[in-house]
């Protein structure tokens, strides 16, 4: 009864984005409030009819109802309570199911907490976040019903692939679905703003936290995918440039450009068509990959489905919309003025410079991921675009940006000196530099090539610190004006220079993992011992392994250095019982945010196993810096005048005496 329920709840889900597509939308074309005002109703209605609807399936997956198709392909009785909650979602079904719940969730969002946009605005912006609710809905329904029945019912589960059976699970797909399914505000206000005709600093300024929020969640979810893969698969590396990871890449990219190019359009009303056009750009590439993940073009760990039907669906939904407003957008340029002028050198031509070097970046990463298949259409070839490719073309774009982005706060609006600016600089040059010099003098020239990528990235992170230091007057002031100063400066001034050193931090354990990893392949028995950089491991013995739902061998490890045990390791070989399948678990030791990474080959009848090893030099560092750039994402949204919804606070009004 309940699975019908949540049936039940997701048809009328699919009415109410019907009719939140299109009263409000003919409301405001009339300019009839009271249909305009269907839009917050219908919004918030939507999202409680899907919220019951993934609450029906996701019970159906707790108490093991092998009636539902859905639940016995990718659920067993004997799976632990956390893995059948997150294998609500492990599948396509119940995938889709979310993606359309996080589309209504951000409806209801603007709905309940955008008191201060304009009606006809809000309804517009409403109207199309439904119609987008409509056409993923229709795809559910017709192609991908996650509450069809079984007659008769299996007695057990075919159970979840092994390697979704991960805490990775319950928090890699929450998160990028929030920042992927995110983009689609941007994406309705864009519309909303062609539809209206109007587009201005207020515009921006309503669209950034939307766009900010999406942006913190997708930076989350794809650091957590990451750090997912990199522990789970086994193979010892952080980003494989496989192409599903790239379509979560590249919406983080555009949503990069996007946020800086809404800046300039906030402060000086400039870049109207680029921040509309970067708008539309960032869901597409969403859409894009969506349907990337679903149609069965590609073989990738990462895809859901391989059913042609579905692909063709979705692709017609990527036609209609992003085909649609890009139709519009180029009925509505023409009448789009390009806003205040500015100098090359001015800030907004830093955040220019930045929003082409990224958008460049973005085609980069989109020409190697659809090569291949438009080779293989074409041609019937098949080619893998790897990452020699990436590190040839997407690399060498990153170096100028990262040397850009600390001289972008230092700039004047309008007008700028790059020479006061460079000065302002000096320190975190002469960083970077003695990063270089004590690196040379320590490794020698073969180091050379990463020391530069160090020294980029000390000039990223001590420049980013460096426009606040300058800004509270640090070494110039006492240290209580300083943190008087410091304290008064906008939450989005530290928002912004956290997460530029965010990225700097980002960068050094990129360069670092990549410049000084080690890796030894051995072939070890029980009391052999190994070594790698300064530590030893001595092969202890087997242990095994027993679980609910598996079964395997374990191996123990003891790590010495300097002859002291600083930690005992135990990677595993586990063989799920249900769908028999192995898995290799990896075991990882951090010393300090340097990693020790242990995996395990094949065992051979006489005891002895393939062991490899890597020491991962700053590896964590990849994923801490994504975490402090998420913080100062956070950290700007938390600015009263970013905060949605927030009112803006009245100004007592003065009398002017007359002259």
């Amino acid at each position: 009864m309940i699975v019908e329920l949540g049936h039940y709840a997701l048809v009328l889900a699919l009415v109410l984005a019907l009719v939140g597509g299109t009263v409000p939308f003919f409301g405001a074309l009339r300019g009839d409030e009271r249909l305009m005002s269907v839009a917050s109703t219908t919004a918030v209605a939507q999202f409680v009819f899907l919220a019951l609807s993934f609450a029906a399936l996701t019970y159906a997956y707790v108490a093991s109802d092998f009636s539902v198709q859905n639940v016995a392909e990718n659920s067993h009785s004997l799976k632990p309570l956390l893995y059948k909650v997150t294998g609500v979602w492990g599948n396509h079904e119940g995938s889709m199911l979310l993606w359309v719940l996080i589309l209504a969730l951000f409806g209801a969002l603007v709905a309940l907490f955008s008191e201060n946009l304009p009606l006809k605005l809000k309804a517009l912006v409403l109207s199309v976040q439904a119609w987008i609710g409509v056409a993923f809905l229709l795809f559910i329904l017709v192609s991908s019903n996650p509450f069809l029945r079984l007659d008769p019912a299996p007695f057990e589960g075919r159970d979840l692939n092994p390697l979704l059976q991960d805490i990775g699970l319950a928090i890699h797909p929450p998160l990028l679905y929030l920042g992927y399914v995110g983009c689609s505000i941007s994406f309705a206000f864009a519309i909303a703003a062609l539809i209206d005709g109007r587009i201005d600093a207020a515009w921006a300024r309503w669209v950034r936290p939307w766009t900010l929020t999406a942006w913190c969640f997708l930076t989350l979810g794809i650091s957590m995918g990451s750090y997912w893969a990199y522990y789970e698969l086994g193979w010892g590396g952080w980003w494989f440039w496989d192409p599903v990871e790239n379509s979560s890449f590249m919406p983080w990219l555009a949503a990069t450009a996007l946020l800086h190019s809404a800046i300039v359009m906030e402060k000086r009303e400039a870049l109207k068509i680029w921040t509309i056009l970067l708008a539309i750009l960032t869901f597409s590439l969403s859409l894009l990959g969506t349907f990337l993940v679903r149609s069965g073009v590609l073989t990738s760990v990462h895809a859901f489905a391989t059913d042609p039907t579905r692909g063709i669906f979705i692709l017609i939904i990527l036609c209609v919309f992003v085909g649609g407003a890009f139709a519009l957008f180029a009925t509505r340029a023409g009448t789009l003025s390009q806003g205040g002028l500015f100098a090359p050198i001015s800030r907004e031509g830093a955040l220019v410079l930045n929003n082409l070097l990224l958008t460049a970046a973005c085609a980069t990463v989109l020409v190697g991921t659809l090569y291949p298949l438009a080779l293989e259409a074409l041609t019937g070839e098949k080619i893998s675009v790897g990452a020699p490719f990436f590190d040839m073309t997407f690399g060498p774009m990153m170096v100028p940006l990262i040397i850009a982005v600390p001289f972008g706060p230092f700039l004047a609006w309008k007008r700028g000196d790059i020479v006061a600016a460079g000065q302002r600089l000096l320190f975190a040059f002469g960083a970077a530099m003695a990063a270089v010099i004590i690196g040379l003098a320590l490794m020698g020239t073969p180091a050379a090539l990463a020391l530069f990528g160090v020294a980029l990235a000390i000039w990223l992170m001590v420049g980013s610190l460096s426009e606040i230091a300058f800004r509270i007057k640090l070494g110039r002031a006492s240290l209580g004006e300083s943190w008087r100063r410091g304290a008064g400066l906008p939450r989005s001034a530290w928002g912004t220079a956290v997460a530029h050193f965010g990225l700097g931090v980002t960068v050094l354990g990129v360069v670092a993992a990549t410049a000084w990893n080690s890796e030894t392949i051995v072939t070890l028995k029980p009391g052999e011992v190994m070594s790698i950089g300064d530590r030893t491991l001595t092969m202890d013995g087997f242990v095994p392994l027993s679980a609910s739902n598996y079964t395997g061998t374990g191996v123990r490890f003891t790590v010495r250095e300097g002859g002291n045990v600083v930690a005992t390791m135990e990677p595993e070989k586990r063989l799920y019982t249900v769908p028999n399948t192995p898995t290799t678990e990896a075991a990882i030791k951090t010393f300090g945010f340097s990693q020790l990474y242990v995996s395990l080959g094949d065992v051979s009848a006489d005891g002895a196993t393939v062991v490899r090893v890597y020491w991962k030099t700053l590896v964590t560092l990849i994923w801490l810096g994504t975490l402090v750039m998420t913080a100062g994402g956070v950290l700007s949204l938390s600015d009263r005048r970013l905060r949605v919804g927030a009112p803006k606070p009245s100004r007592r009004s003065v009398a002017v005496p007359a002259e």
